[in-house]
Parts: structure tokens; sequence; C-alpha cells
């Protein structure tokens, strides 16, 4: 299985680019995709561009929101057991989508697709909603690792694991995506049994997924990596390779982000 993560930051302006990058995805060597993520759609429900990945032939759920966040997850096969945003947590954004899809093997993986809160400044009502998301995140993805021993938890997190993952650490110590509290929150999903796959294998220094549209962020890889792929220990061992596609952010009118592919056995 090939299981990928892309904040596109608006679909109707990217769903071209989307497009094109799954059929260069299924022409290569590594093979199509079977999941892709999808985040901050930025459109309505009846919006989605449905029509447009079926003919390309792929599957879709999808949980949209006018103007603001929206996830998707597009598929080779259909999603089944599909559930919208953290159940029991009250929220009227559009942040997470998760089903399950054959593994290949008679069983089933487990996909949940989120986009987090980005939390704004670390003094702010944002951060605290952040804070709450966070914490209910976790009580629910520990109940569906007991449900589902495969499980994928991956999207845009707007948190960086450690320095590693941040072009300035100095400059960005304790600033958002960067504080504390947010990797605490980071490393307590870790510690439910889920490893970060693209630690997994040996990276090139300086490996970011998100580069500021500003100030030749991307040309002089300024970044962040804040866009993830955990794994199950269940699905570790499996786990082949994780790599950041940067070349989508080399389009005309690209998102800021990259895509985040995690290749299993």
């Amino acid at each position: 299985m090939k299981i990928a993560t892309w904040n596109v930051n608006s679909l109707s302006v990217r769903l071209p680019q989307v497009i094109d990058w799954l059929a260069a995805q299924a022409a290569s060597d590594a093979g199509a995709i079977d999941v892709l993520a999808l985040q901050e759609l930025k459109m309505s429900d009846e919006k989605f561009p449905l029509a447009a990945f079926t003919e390309a032939g792929y599957q879709a759920q999808w949980f949209g929101q006018k103007t603001y966040n929206g996830v998707a997850l597009i598929s080779r096969s259909t999603g089944a057991d599909v559930v919208k945003n953290i159940p029991g947590f009250e929220d009227d954004m559009s942040r997470v989508i998760t089903a399950s899809y054959p593994d290949g093997q008679g069983g089933t993986v487990r996909v949940i697709g989120a986009y987090f809160p980005n939390g704004q400044a670390p003094d702010s009502d944002k951060f605290v909603y952040k804070m709450r998301w966070l914490t209910a995140l976790h009580a629910w993805v520990q109940q569906e690792m007991l449900a589902h021993p495969k499980l994928i938890l991956t999207g845009d997190f707007n948190i960086t694991f450690d320095d590693l993952d941040v072009w300035d650490p100095v400059a960005l110590k304790d600033t958002i995506h960067c504080t504390a509290e947010e990797r605490a929150h980071l490393q307590a999903l870790i510690a439910l049994g889920l490893t970060d796959s693209f630690r997994l294998f040996t990276q090139a220094e300086k490996s970011y997924s998100w580069w500021d549209y500003r100030d030749f962020g991307f040309r002089r890889n300024r970044g962040l990596r804040i866009d993830h792929v955990l794994v199950s220990d269940a699905l570790k061992a499996d786990a082949k390779a994780c790599v950041v596609d940067k070349l989508p952010r080399k389009n005309e009118r690209p998102s800021d982000h990259a895509p985040v592919v995690l290749s299993l056995l």
C-alpha cells in the first residue's frame, strides 16, 4: 500500500495538480497511491469535485466546510466505517475523516486523516482550542487503536517533533508549531504505540513539508516538517519508505505544503 497526505490549501485551486500528481504516482515504478488524505479543501460538501476523482479512477470520502478547513480521503477502494470529526467532541470545524481500507491480506487498515488546529499563538484562545482538540483526539485514537490494530494517523499536524523539523530552531523556539505544549501532545500520541514513519528511514538534513509563501521560503528551504504519517506497531515492520515529494511545491500556484508518502509492503 501507499498512503499519502497533502494539505492542498484549496482543492478548487489545486484540483488539477492533485489529479496530475495521482496520475504521475500511478505511472511511477513505486505504483499508485492507495489512500490520499487531503486537508484544507476550503469548500462545502456540495462543491466537492467527486466526478473528477471518479473519472480518474478513485473513490472519495469527504467532509467539507465553506471557506475554511475541510478534509477528504481519496482512495482506489471504497472506504468503510466512515467517521467524521472526533466522536464526543463538539466542534463546528471539519477537521477529521476516518475510514477503513483493504490491506491486501484479508484485513483492513484504519486511516485517520486530520487537519490539526493551527493554534495561531501560544497566548491565544485558538491555542486553548488546539490543546482541547488534541486531548480529545488522543482519547479517541486510543479507542480506535484497540478496535483497529493496523492504524495510520496522518495529515497536517501543525506541530513539529523537534528542532530537526525547524529551519531555524533558535528563532522559532516556543513559537506556534514548536512549543513544548504542542510537542508533548504529539509525544503522547506516539506513546499510544504510534511511530513517526518518516524517521524510520535515513532522511536528508533540513527535510521539511511546509514552506511559507513569503520571502522565498521554499527557494531558501526555510520550512517546517508539520505533515506526518504515524503508523501503529502492527504496520511498523511493513514500512519500506517514507518521503516528502517536493516536486508539487514547484508548481505554478502551488500549495504551501508538499505531499508526504508512506510505502508499505
